[in-house]
């Protein structure tokens, strides 16, 4: 009996005359919106005066280069090979330099080294609104998980290779256009939506524990463990390759999500709030 329900053709591309738009800058930008409107009711309801949209650029931008170059570097040998097929029209075409650098730039991202990335920027951002540290991740918990998400659906719109294992599900998807195709007939796990669904739930999840006052670092530390068992889960049914230990990259970086987001729930629980919340708010804005 056939899959009615599997999609039997991926969009990695827009072409609007001369244009070409890449899905997957789309959905980036669509997770932005999402992360910066999640972040900017968070702000509110805490009472906190910063800029939501000036955050999310930062942190969009930084998670973005984050994730790519931690990619390519576990690759040396695939990025120098990349660089040579970019410059190999010559500087003297600039625009066919400009195209061969988009379309490389345009798949191959690394989960954990836009999370690297994206907290540390989320820390200066903390620092440049005069909010303690990680203040400024508990707030940002819930805006990260829907951001991340809804950036999945790229994945999933452009097929760039971030599937699962092959099913015969009935919601089993094939990418026959897609950037990295399946074979024809093949149909696969369609991992972006089920992280997609996972995201948005702990994003509620995060979102309703934040109503009440709890130990700065607490629900950052909940994020961090939640999900990071949730990456691991997912990559058992991903195609990535298995290297350490029998695990995927994702695997071990989301441990480590695990440990660090538990460790800073131990170094924090049992503190009542007001012993390690900021000093009273000034104009609205936290000091240190």
């Amino acid at each position: 009996m056939p899959n009615v329900y599997t999609w039997k053709r991926m969009i990695p591309f827009i072409h609007i005359g001369p244009a070409t738009l890449g899905t997957f800058g789309l959905m980036l930008w669509l997770a932005a919106v999402c992360a910066t409107l999640t972040l900017h009711f968070n702000l509110q309801r805490n009472r906190i005066d910063a800029d939501a949209l000036n955050i999310v650029a930062f942190v969009t931008i930084a998670g973005v280069l984050g994730a790519k170059a931690w990619h390519e570097l576990e690759d040396v040998p695939g990025l120098v090979l990349a660089l040579h097929q970019i410059a190999a029209p010559g500087i003297h075409r600039p625009l066919d330099l400009l195209a061969g650098f988009l379309h490389w730039f345009q798949a191959g991202f690394a989960w954990f080294g836009g999370m690297i990335a994206g907290i540390a920027t989320l820390l200066w951002q903390g620092r440049q609104n005069k909010l303690r540290p990680l203040r400024m991740l508990d707030l940002a918990a819930p805006a990260a998980a829907v951001g991340y998400g809804v950036g999945r659906l790229g994945c999933f719109t452009s097929g760039d290779g971030d599937y699962g294992i092959v099913t015969k599900l009935p919601w089993g998807v094939a990418f026959p256009n897609g950037l990295v195709p399946t074979a024809p007939g093949v149909h696969v796990h369609p991992t972006p939506i089920y992280e997609l669904i996972f995201s948005l739930a702990l994003a509620w999840y995060l979102w309703q524990r934040g109503k009440k006052q709890r130990p700065i670092g607490w629900i950052t530390g909940e994020y961090l463990v939640i999900s990071g068992i949730g990456r691991f889960l997912v990559e058992i049914i991903r195609i990535n390759p298995k290297i350490y230990w029998g695990m995927s990259n994702a695997q071990v970086a989301a441990l480590g999500s695990v440990v660090v987001g538990s460790v800073i729930m131990l170094l924090v629980k049992g503190k009542p709030a007001a012993e390690i919340a900021a000093k009273p708010e000034v104009n609205s804005v936290e000091t240190t």
